[in-house]
């Protein structure tokens, strides 16, 4: 308790030399305290020699006497992990380094000459990275914490994990977590090869006392890379012959990301009525119609004949259903 008290009041010294004069309110949200607290950590400050002084009246509150900085700026352990999520105060909160993030950005600041320090502070007042894609709900993470210290700490995690085909088992090596679109996924060694397991799927997880030795040479990084651009390939399974208008191949990048834009800019000349022939990499016949009937009547299927048959019998049914209910 002790431990935590200090670090409470050193958080508190830096954000008063950062921000200025603050109300005890506005440092009880900092800090995720009570006012009560506040009031007794500012005593305990004073006594302690640090000169904080109260400024009273409406445009009050509490502030250090003027020039004064504290060079009790050293990081611990948890702090100086959590810098790697500086800018992404979500995903720190959901492994558990909220708190840890909002501390060493303070630290580093009072540790800034004057003029570097007002830089950062305009970064990042003008620079937030929102992870999630739009129109989606965060997915439920409750079991990342554990994951995130498995990696930390080379532990084994023992998992119980939802996956298509059913509900399986494994003792997982964890070498990194990968935020992609909003999404969590751990990275861990099963066996003799290394795979992917989305953490919201994991439906219970233990911490094992036994540890792990990491792979020598392993990056993360470049494993995640090549594991994308292997997914990224194997899911297409041919390519689809398209007559589309131009509001069609306009809409091939935001309905399709970046293989929509490269087939959108390979497009051949328009024809009489404005309509280009363009060819776009598709997957599984199912997946290929879903694609084409989101493109509605700017698109044309030319072929494959049996994509083309599909579309066609989706259409068709479309229009009985629609008739029958009109």
């Amino acid at each position: 308790m002790a431990a935590m008290r200090a670090d409470r009041l050193l958080s508190l010294l830096l954000l008063l030399q950062h921000r200025g004069r603050m109300t005890a309110p506005e440092i009880a949200v900092e800090l995720e305290v009570s006012v009560r607290t506040v009031y007794r950590d500012v005593e305990a400050l004073s006594a302690s020699g640090v000169p904080v002084y109260a400024d009273r009246g409406p445009a009050g509150g509490y502030r250090l006497l003027d020039g004064y900085r504290t060079r009790l700026t050293g990081l611990t352990g948890d702090e100086a992990d959590s810098l790697f999520l500086a800018g992404m105060p979500g995903p720190a909160a959901e492994l558990g380094l909220g708190a840890d993030l909002a501390t060493a950005q303070l630290k580093l600041r009072a540790a800034l000459p004057a003029g570097l320090e007002e830089r950062s502070r305009r970064i990042q007042e003008r620079f937030h990275l929102d992870a999630p894609g739009w129109f989606r709900d965060a997915e439920p993470v409750p079991h990342l914490a554990a994951a995130a210290e498995a990696v930390w700490e080379r532990r084994v995690l023992r998992v119980h994990y939802r996956r298509w085909r059913g509900e399986v088992r494994r003792d997982l090596h964890g070498l990194g977590l990968v935020l992609k679109g909003g999404i969590w996924y751990l990275v861990a060694r099963v066996d003799d090869s290394v795979r992917s397991y989305r953490v919201s799927r994991i439906l219970d997880a233990e911490l094992l006392d036994e540890h792990f030795v990491r792979p020598a040479g392993f990056d993360l990084a470049a494993h995640w890379q090549e594991v994308s651009r292997r997914l990224e390939t194997s899911r297409f399974e041919g390519e689809a012959e398209l007559l589309l208008t131009e509001r069609g191949r306009k809409l091939l990048p935001m309905q399709f990301g970046a293989i929509g834009a490269v087939a959108a800019a390979g497009a051949g000349p328009p024809d009489e009525e404005g309509r280009a022939r363009v060819t776009l990499p598709v997957e599984s016949l199912p997946v290929a119609v879903h694609d084409m009937l989101r493109l509605g009547t700017e698109a044309e299927v030319l072929g494959p004949p049996e994509l083309r048959e599909a579309v066609a019998r989706a259409v068709t049914e479309l229009a009985h259903r629609y008739q029958r209910s009109g």
